[in-house]
């Protein structure tokens, strides 16, 4: 019974010993990841990496880790028109399959999906925020963008001396733009009649390209604080 008893205490301390060895290992990497990351996307901080799954040294052994997730603050996207940048709040992403090297200088994900936020004051940016002219001697401008309800975007839109008016639109991702197209314009002073110029203000659309590893634009809603982006790819190419 004795060295029953002894077996038993050496198989839980072995236990224990392994599970804080594979926390240590599974932190060593998540920082030595978040850095490679860092560096190969040029990014002005360190991004939040989790490397899913127990045990990792298992994982470690294979030189491939199951699930990784990372989280990128304030990210600059390119907007393909000569060095324009739009700001992501949020870039968060889920990739599994990833092979890398010993020295994590680099690493592949099979696939990976996630999501990207853009709040509405930078995608404003985009839109026709300067009065332009709309024809009869009126000039028009998008003021504000906000949430409106079930995937919708709101467009508040000033028309001269007119009250503010209000222009649900649908929003779709074709290749690496987001678009915003007004589902229909309101009435006014008879400027039913200037639809196609009204539609040069209240429909727009914006690119975001070169997003981390390659992934790509998926979908496009919007939400309380700004548009919600899903985003995919395959053979996501994390560092080297």
């Amino acid at each position: 019974m004795r060295a029953l008893r002894v077996l038993l205490i050496v198989v839980v301390v072995l236990g224990v010993l392994f599970v804080v060895a594979d926390r240590v290992a599974v932190h060593f990497a998540e920082g030595r990841a978040a850095d490679e990351v860092r560096s190969a996307e040029h990014l002005s901080s360190t991004p939040d990496v989790s490397i899913n799954g127990f045990p990792f040294l298992t994982q470690l052994a294979g030189d491939e880790l199951d699930d990784v997730e990372v989280a990128i603050k304030n990210y600059e996207a390119d907007t393909g028109d000569g060095g324009g940048k739009i700001r992501i709040d949020d870039l968060k992403a889920d990739l599994k399959g990833v092979e890398f090297s010993g020295d994590y200088s680099s690493a592949t994900a099979a696939g990976a999906t996630g999501t990207a936020l853009i709040s509405y004051d930078e995608l404003l940016k985009t839109a026709k925020s300067t009065p332009t002219d709309i024809g009869f001697g009126l000039k028009a401008q998008v003021v504000g963008l906000s949430d409106g309800g079930n995937g919708k975007i709101r467009l508040a839109v000033k028309v001269a001396s007119f009250p503010v008016i209000h222009v649900l639109s649908s929003l779709d991702v074709r290749g690496d733009k987001v678009r915003v197209t007004a589902d229909g314009l309101p009435k006014l002073a008879g400027l039913a009649l200037a639809e196609g110029r009204m539609r040069t203000i209240t429909d727009f659309q914006q690119a975001i390209d070169r997003l981390p590893g390659g992934i790509k634009l998926d979908s496009v809603r919007a939400a309380k604080d700004g548009v919600e982006i899903t985003v995919k790819g395959s053979h996501v190419r994390l560092a080297g």
